[in-house]
């Protein structure tokens, strides 16, 4: 499944699962602003409060550069951590390859191939490398950067030479990406979003954590993570969902670099996940 995809993007592919040190290539993420603050605002003017007050204090002491989004629909609230710093995107880059394939096919009104639906099913599901490959080869740059403008994702840049997992990606495109799976809108269809909010809630158990952490049991979950470790800036360990229930409709990306772990980046993934979805519920109590 990796003909035509160039070796060392096939070695970088393996490692975005299997967690092996990654030598610094060209196109690092730059440096984080210093001690940017989180900033919320919503129609309910306390629960903006609670949620900064608690996302700050679940980041306390914890180390690595940290970026986190917030959009529910519901309470028109919006909380956002340096929207805009740049990130490795590992595999979370997932959801935009089935974005794009989808965006493609309906161009021209056909339905995937059951090829292209067991290759989807299997990167997002399971996370496979060597799908997303076959598929980001399928796809090609220009395929990827037409859909990336029409989802207005401005400041994703994609990975050069088969490198998806080198991506550049912010919370801000990544909130836009959520926003467009899980509300009707010109760039895909009802069909298309239902498709991809269906493999994002059939992810493996072993990879369901990060946002979803703390989501209440009335709650849908539709999530997908991403992990890598390279010479600088340790593990990036990143975690994009969507949520509906409870009287909420709302979506969740945090960001992560600089972890000395896997588990020390989840860890603080779950704990800005589990107050956002705690505030949030106990608003509609």
């Amino acid at each position: 499944m990796t003909h035509g995809i160039p070796r060392r993007a096939r070695l970088l592919a393996a490692a975005l699962g299997a967690g092996v040190l990654i030598p610094v290539v060209a196109g690092a993420a730059p440096a984080a602003a210093a001690t940017p603050t989180v900033s919320c605002t919503s129609s309910n003017a306390a629960l903006a409060t609670k949620l900064k007050k608690d996302i700050t204090a679940a980041l306390v002491n914890r180390k690595g550069t940290i970026a986190v989004g917030l959009y529910d629909r519901s309470t028109k609230t919006t909380c956002t951590l340096r929207p805009a710093t740049a990130y490795d995107s590992a595999s979370v880059v997932k959801v935009t390859v089935l974005g794009t394939l989808l965006w493609d096919a309906q161009k021209t009104g056909r339905a995937l191939t059951d090829r292209e639906k067991t290759l989807a099913k299997a990167m997002i599901t399971k996370s496979d490398n060597s799908a997303t490959s076959t598929l980001w080869a399928q796809l090609g740059l220009t395929k990827v950067k037409g859909f990336l403008a029409a989802a207005n994702m401005t400041r994703t840049t994609p990975g050069a030479n088969g490198y998806w997992g080198l991506t550049q990606i912010n919370v801000t495109d990544e909130q836009r990406l959520l926003k467009l799976v899980t509300a009707s809108n010109t760039v895909l269809t009802d069909n298309s979003r239902t498709y991809i909010r269906t493999l994002m809630s059939q992810v493996i158990s072993s990879q369901r954590w990060g946002t979803p952490y703390g989501a209440p049991s009335t709650v849908s979950v539709h999530v997908k993570n991403g992990w890598l470790e390279r010479a600088t800036h340790g593990w990036r360990v990143h975690s994009v969902g969507t949520f509906k229930g409870g009287g909420h409709d709302y979506m969740i990306t945090v960001l992560t670099h600089g972890n000395s772990t896997m588990s020390y980046g989840i860890s603080t993934i779950q704990g800005v996940a589990k107050v956002i979805h705690r505030d949030l519920a106990a608003s509609t109590a």
